[in-house]
């Protein structure tokens, strides 16, 4: 058997000591080299829960700014819909409020025509001075008319029409032998169109239809007429 014998502190030499320094810088390496993989390990870690808290921060903005963005578009649409009206509407009511001030004026200058259509029913001038005269108004009264065709304005015409309350004002009813009832027999003034609308309506009678008395007419003279004809068959029964 070998003995190990143990060495006396105090009777150590050189050799070992340096023997037991290498040994406790091992030792010491070692350790440290254990708290560097311990650190590395927890580093590692670390950055790995970063990196993933980075990811899903990331995601969840990401998902916020989408939402954000199709809120945005849709605000941006609505504005965009909502100013279109607006131009649309604005342009409608400028429209109109042309139509409305051409229609004043127009409407003005219709009793000016009407003047000019009575005088030409009822003036008949005999001498050459009146005629010359009465051709002079004639050509102001067409260049008028002129000028109202060029506006867009146009006459109605209404009689042998039925009466419609939104183009035509009844001033009065009467029977009629020739007109059915609810059509216009006269009209008392024209009424005129701007661009399909109405310009002034036109005054005008209507027809109440036949009257009792031409009724009783007619029958009696189709009475008359059947009378004959069975007299003439009778006659020729006879035969």
């Amino acid at each position: 058997m070998i003995e190990h014998q143990s060495k006396d502190p105090d009777n150590l030499d050189e050799n070992d000591l340096v023997n037991e320094d290498q040994a406790s810088d091992i030792k010491n390496e070692n350790a440290i080299s254990s708290e560097d993989d311990s650190d590395d390990t927890k580093d590692e870690k670390n950055v790995s829960e970063d990196l993933k808290n980075t990811i899903t921060n990331n995601d969840a903005r990401l998902e916020q700014l989408e939402k954000e963005h199709e809120t945005l578009k849709s605000q941006y649409v609505r504005i965009a819909a909502d100013f279109d009206n607006f131009r649309k509407r604005q342009s409608r009511d400028q429209d109109d409020l042309k139509v409305q001030l051409i229609s004043k004026a127009l409407t003005a200058i219709l009793p000016i025509v009407d003047n000019f259509e009575r005088a030409r029913q009822q003036l008949k001038p005999e001498n050459e001075e009146a005629k010359n005269l009465h051709r002079s108004y004639q050509g102001l009264y067409k260049q008028l008319v002129d000028v109202l065709k060029q506006q867009g304005v146009a006459p109605m015409r209404v009689v042998g029409q039925a009466f419609d309350p939104n183009l035509h004002e009844a001033v009065m009813r009467e029977p009629n032998n020739e007109y059915k009832e609810d059509l216009i027999t006269e009209e008392l003034q024209r009424g005129y169109h701007l661009e399909g609308k109405v310009l002034r309506h036109a005054l005008v009678k209507v027809s109440m239809g036949p009257s009792q008395e031409g009724l009783s007419q007619e029958e009696s003279e189709k009475d008359k007429v059947e009378e004959r004809l069975n007299s003439d068959d009778n006659l020729s029964e006879d035969k």
